[in-house]
């Protein structure tokens, strides 16, 4: 894969929403025309945060990886969020719908031009959580993902991508839904949820209803989002031969 999003325009300006607009969800299953790579090594990640890929780096540099993963990241609000509260982490998001993706990379382009050597840490591409997740991370890779998309089968895949000991960050505006992933992840043997308690001091979950699409929505709707946070299992024992 030599890039990882088709080219676009460069833009000086921040994009504008209402040229972008598009229904809230769109089909994962209908979607045939996304680039995608075809393992997690033959990902172009220096397209993506150049800043992080010098092209002097001294021989045997470990490469930087994507610390954070915002699946179905919408317009970027915890994106850009991240990028300014962890600069020196990697955050990719995720996006289905080709014009939010769009309007994203958009304003992450914006932002860099307009404040030189900040917010080169965060991108976006358009991908399919339900199909490709592993063909983007590897085993382990993340250490926080953001996900609204939850199904028992994608479970896996989650624990799969997520190291031992990483957390998963749920927000949606849907009360309903936030009974669904409750449900599923208490089910799941990989995940566990994490005490009240024990977030107090998490930087992340604050920012959840303040700057992702759903604490919007949930914030006109005048009520308060549905949050969640589960830390990923240590993997099971090997059975005996």
């Amino acid at each position: 894969m030599a890039a990882a999003e088709e080219q676009e325009e460069e833009a000086a300006a921040p994009p504008q929403k209402r040229f972008y607009r598009q229904r809230a969800h769109s089909n994962p299953l209908a979607d045939h025309t996304l680039c995608y790579p075809s393992r997690p090594q033959d990902m172009d990640w220096a397209s993506l945060f150049p800043s992080f890929f010098p092209p002097e780096a001294p021989p045997g540099t470990p490469p930087a990886r994507v610390e954070f993963a915002d699946v179905g990241c919408g317009y970027g609000g915890l994106l850009v969020a991240l990028s300014e509260l962890f600069p020196r982490s990697l955050a990719l998001g995720l996006e289905l719908r080709a014009k939010v993706a769009a309007f994203t990379r958009a304003r992450i382009r914006a932002l860099r031009a307009a404040q030189p050597g900040r917010f080169g840490n965060v991108a976006c591409v358009r991908g399919n959580a339900m199909k490709h997740l592993p063909h983007f991370f590897l085993r382990g890779q993340r250490t926080k993902h953001k996900w609204r998309i939850i199904s028992p089968a994608m479970l896996a895949e989650y624990g799969f991508v997520l190291r031992p000991g990483g957390l998963v960050y749920t927000v949606t505006d849907v009360p309903e839904l936030h009974q669904w992933m409750l449900q599923h992840f208490g089910e799941h043997p990989l995940f566990e949820p994490v005490p009240p308690a024990q977030l107090a001091a998490d930087p992340l979950l604050p920012l959840l209803p303040a700057v992702t699409e759903e604490g919007q929505r949930a914030r006109r709707a005048g009520r308060p989002p549905s949050t969640a946070v589960f830390r990923r299992r240590p993997d099971p024992p090997a059975a005996a031969p």
